[in-house]
């Protein structure tokens, strides 16, 4: 036998002839699993059961954290603007008003439904600034600028300039729009008493938003939460 011969016959390691030799099987394809290929395929299996369990729980998060916790939304109207443009992306925090009162000043998504004169217009969800809270007075103490209570109100969020015709230009019989859509029976003449477990809202573009002028104060209950935070665009990132 030639050293070569010898080299050639008598390895370090198995091969997978031998191998088989010695586990009594064959590596055809149509022959019996060899050890290593239950092994893969066991692995296999259980990358596909953790990745299913892994999307699950993705999914049962996602929707615990829409339901009770924060709630995108996008702004498909110029009612907001300049504080949110169309388009634009917002969270909304389901947990603010279990944990403390409605604040004026706060921007909020509500529900058109149970508010009747809102539903009317057909959205299913608006946005708006809370401008009155329940048992407040909204005048139009001067030209083009709101109060409550009798005090001039002070909105910094507004563009320099901004007016606000408290009226939107219609009158019934004398009577001002807010004091027939929903506003308390002893309301002012001229002005909206907000009722209990209302508010009064609206947008900061007060020459294009239908809101609380329109349609009266909201109920309470349709409140879905405040929005906290606009998240897209990202140059446009910011806390509200």
């Amino acid at each position: 036998m030639t050293d070569e011969e010898v080299t050639t016959s008598t390895r370090p390691y198995p091969s997978v002839a031998d191998d088989t030799q010695e586990t009594g099987t064959s590596p055809g394809p149509g022959g019996p699993e060899t050890p290593a290929t239950r092994r893969s395929k066991r692995s296999i299996n259980r990358s596909v059961v953790e990745w299913i369990v892994l999307i699950v729980a993705a999914v049962v998060i996602a929707l615990v954290i829409k339901q009770f916790l924060f709630q995108a939304f996008y702004i498909p109207s110029e009612s907001m603007v300049p504080t949110l443009e169309i388009n634009d992306r917002v969270l909304v925090n389901k947990l603010s008003y279990d944990l403390h009162d409605v604040n004026r000043g706060d921007i909020v998504v509500f529900a058109s439904d149970p508010n009747r004169e809102w539903k009317k217009a057909g959205i299913e969800d608006l946005v708006k600034r809370v401008i009155g809270l329940p048992g407040d007075t909204i005048t139009e103490c001067v030209i083009g600028r709101v109060c409550v209570n009798g005090r001039l109100l002070t909105e910094s969020y507004l563009p320099k300039g901004t007016t606000t015709d408290l009226y939107h230009g219609v009158k019934t019989g004398g009577m001002p729009a807010e004091a027939i859509l929903g506003c308390a029976a002893d309301s002012p003449k001229g002005g909206c008493k907000v009722p209990a477990g209302e508010y009064f809202v609206m947008g900061d573009n007060r020459e294009r938003s239908s809101d609380a002028r329109d349609h009266g104060p909201i109920k309470g209950s349709s409140i879905v939460g405040r929005v906290f935070v606009r998240i897209w665009p990202l140059d446009r990132f910011g806390f509200l």
